[in-house]
């Protein structure tokens, strides 16, 4: 574990660098918008937790109406239930006997859920339910668009819900149809189209699979990127929204149409500045091991002429514009993270302010699950 960045009560100005922080009022205001955009709209919220890995944040989640949370490895779903969380959907394929042993033990504890492409797979997620003496609720995913994972949309996915419809210790719970490549489509007309597509996709499956006899109760999927879509389509039943409650750098790109909703930065780097060897160069104590570099450098926030040009393992270097003043040894700046989801996994907690006060610390308890 890290050792704390802070202590409840320090001024913001105490916080030890690099530090990953939270603005508490922003991140509230997105918390609520999220629920209210949902609550009476005919569709669940199931947040997905990968994007912050945090018990106290899922629970606030729930407080507001969610009806769940979704996770993507076992590991991050062992962490949730073991904080309390009784509801976790893991939207994705999980194999091997030790993985599907401990997701089984988690079924005791909760409701469980997981998804499944492939009739072997499905056969393994039983026989690991039927020796712990559990229920576990499998979903059929299908590919709508992101060419990952998901089997065929219509008949095959239909044939696969069969299967899991008659396999004890299973409970047939859905579809998940997630078109995650449709997220940071940058135009509003972009991430529609892409949704309507999913949609048609997903409707017929699930009219293949009621004409099967088998009830279909679940359609879920969604992300932050295009929700709004998912939940006005008459399809989708849930959405999966993770990274609204923080946002980043890659978010901040797409363009919103004037209906839809706009959530705030509420996630930062906090970095101090190392070295200012000439005007024109700044050093921060945030390089490669502090943020997630796959869609991109961060942002310099709130500082004009100071751009994040390039990082080594431990040092971020800062090209310095013609500025009133540059950046001196001691400096400390905040940083908007290219992914947040990544950004997170890379730190043991959350520090929360609100104004100039350091108000919460939570762990990233899922930090680091990979299996």
């Amino acid at each position: 574990m890290q050792i704390l960045p802070a202590r409840i009560g320090d001024s913001v100005d105490d916080i030890d660098t690099p530090a990953l922080v939270v603005d508490l009022d922003v991140f509230e205001r997105n918390l609520d918008l999220m629920a209210n955009a949902v609550r009476g709209a005919g569709v669940a919220l199931r947040p997905h937790a990968k994007s912050h890995k945090c018990p106290d944040i899922a629970h606030a989640q729930i407080e507001r109406g969610a009806a769940g949370i979704c996770c993507q490895k076992v590991g991050e779903a062992e962490a949730f239930v073991a904080a309390g969380i009784r509801d976790v959907l893991v939207t994705n394929e999980i194999v091997g006997p030790a993985k599907l042993a401990r997701l089984a033990e988690m079924a005791k504890k909760a409701r469980v859920g997981v998804l499944a492409d492939d009739a072997a797979n499905v056969r393994h997620i039983g026989a690991a339910a039927r020796a712990a003496g559990v229920s576990i609720d499998v979903l059929v995913e299908i590919d709508v668009g992101a060419n990952r994972c998901g089997t065929a949309p219509g008949a095959p996915a239909a044939a696969i819900a069969q299967l899991i419809a008659r396999t004890p210790g299973l409970a047939f719970r859905g579809i998940h149809a997630y078109q995650g490549a449709a997220q940071h489509l940058r135009t509003p007309e972009e991430r529609r189209a892409a949704i309507a597509r999913a949609a048609v996709l997903a409707g017929e499956t699930k009219a293949a699979i009621e004409a099967a006899g088998i009830p279909c109760p679940t359609v879920t999927g969604a992300g932050t990127g295009t929700w709004q879509y998912e939940r006005d389509s008459g399809v989708y039943t849930e959405v999966q929204p993770g990274s609204y409650i923080f946002m980043d750098a890659d978010y901040q790109k797409n363009a919103l149409a004037p209906d839809q909703h706009h959530f705030e930065q509420s996630l930062f780097v906090l970095a101090a500045v190392m070295s200012a060897p000439v005007r024109e160069r700044a050093i921060v104590d945030a390089g490669l091991k502090a943020f997630a570099f796959d869609s991109g450098p961060p942002l310099v926030y709130g500082a004009q002429g100071l751009t994040y040009a390039k990082a080594s393992d431990e040092h971020g270097v800062l090209a310095v514009a013609s500025v009133a003043r540059p950046p001196v040894i001691g400096d400390r700046l905040w940083f908007v993270p290219g992914h947040c989801d990544p950004t997170v996994n890379l730190y043991d907690w959350l520090v929360g302010v609100r104004g100039t006060r350091v108000e919460c610390l939570w762990p990233v308890a899922a930090r680091g699950a990979l299996g």
